[in-house]
């Protein structure tokens, strides 16, 4: 019989402590997405007016004054080459592309039919990442004009799919440039990306990793429960002995035949009262929970978190499962779920 109600030491065994590094790249991206989205058709106009020589983008870039930091990020999100491929690119860099006889780094594409070459102006730079490019959150806030750097980056995202490194570092999806000039398939292309950008950061607003750590919750649960299970986010449990309007609330709450139970999500990589008021609360949810038959789960992790250590203690103590952070652990609140809702 499996263990759910795991004491402190037993879950900080079990805990990742610090933020996921592909949660906060989609914070980063929630964060972004307002000002992508407000400049995406002035970004899509440059596109289509790049109709007759593909490296006319610079200089449409730069005569409409459009930040040459933000029209990247537009590149990076829509081809989906972010954080880590950039790294990697900039790692493997010196291996992936050929040099010229005078020593510059270049490579040839097609467009059109026709076979082409860009030189490469600053590229290979050591510790390629994207606060280099200038298109990591804190840079992004301030506009930056298209410099060397920029450049390069944006002619491997456009252009680099139909070369012959394109089966390296993932160049495959760097295929923009093949709509350059064409509208249509260009503006679908480009809405529909920011559709799925959408859904992908569940419309998470600035500083929400909590709130994007309960949609992640929410989405695995929904892919390993069956279709009988309702899974509700901010949802409510109406109980006998708890006078608020509307029931109890929870971070998510999971209804199947008549019965329920709440699941409530903290996640602290730095100390705070919050961890602290969940666990004043802790005793009475509980009792009032048990009272009427339903059960309680919290998913709890982070090094701010484990400070804490009484309020965690206590939380233990007054819950019937509790969780760390991992997929793993997910399986463990899926498992405990499709128990209790047998």
């Amino acid at each position: 019989m499996p263990k759910y109600n795991r004491d402190i030491n037993e879950l900080k065994n079990k805990a990742a402590m610090w933020w996921p590094e592909e949660l906060k790249q989609k914070n980063s991206l929630a964060n972004v997405l307002p000002l992508l989205l407000k400049t995406q058709d002035d970004f899509l106009s440059i596109l289509n007016l790049s109709k007759k020589e593909p490296f006319q983008i610079f200089k449409l870039i730069e005569v409409a004054k459009f930040p040459g930091n933000l029209f990247l990020k537009h590149l990076v999100v829509l081809s989906d080459y972010g954080g880590e491929p950039i790294q990697r690119l900039g790692r493997s860099f010196k291996d992936i592309f050929p040099k010229d006889k005078k020593g510059n780094y270049f490579f040839e594409f097609l467009w059109k039919g026709a076979k082409l070459k860009y030189k490469f102006e600053e590229l290979p730079v050591k510790g390629l990442n994207n606060k280099k490019l200038l298109i990591d959150g804190d840079n992004l806030s301030t506009e930056t004009e298209l410099n060397g750097l920029m450049k390069d980056m944006i002619a491997i995202l456009l252009f680099a799919s139909t070369s012959d490194h394109a089966d390296q570092a993932a160049l495959d999806s760097c295929e923009i440039g093949t709509l350059l000039g064409n509208e249509e398939e260009l503006a679908n292309f480009v809405k529909q990306r920011y559709i799925i950008v959408s859904r992908i950061t569940g419309g998470a607003t600035a500083n929400s990793l909590g709130q994007l750590a309960q949609t992640e919750i929410v989405e695995f649960l929904s892919n390993v429960l069956d279709d009988d299970y309702e899974i509700i986010r901010n949802g409510y449990i109406n109980l006998s002995g708890y006078d608020k309007g509307g029931g109890m609330p929870f971070d998510i709450v999971v209804n199947r035949n008549g019965k329920s139970v709440g699941i409530e999500v903290s996640f602290q990589v730095t100390t705070n009262s919050t961890i602290e008021r969940k666990s004043g609360q802790a005793a009475d949810r509980y009792n009032l929970m048990h009272k009427d038959g339903f059960k309680i789960a919290y998913v709890l992790d982070g090094a701010g978190n484990f400070q804490r250590s009484s309020a965690i203690s206590t939380i233990c103590q007054f819950s019937d499962c509790t969780v760390a952070y991992t997929v793993s652990e997910f399986k463990v609140l899926a498992d405990w779920i499709k128990s209790e809702l047998s």
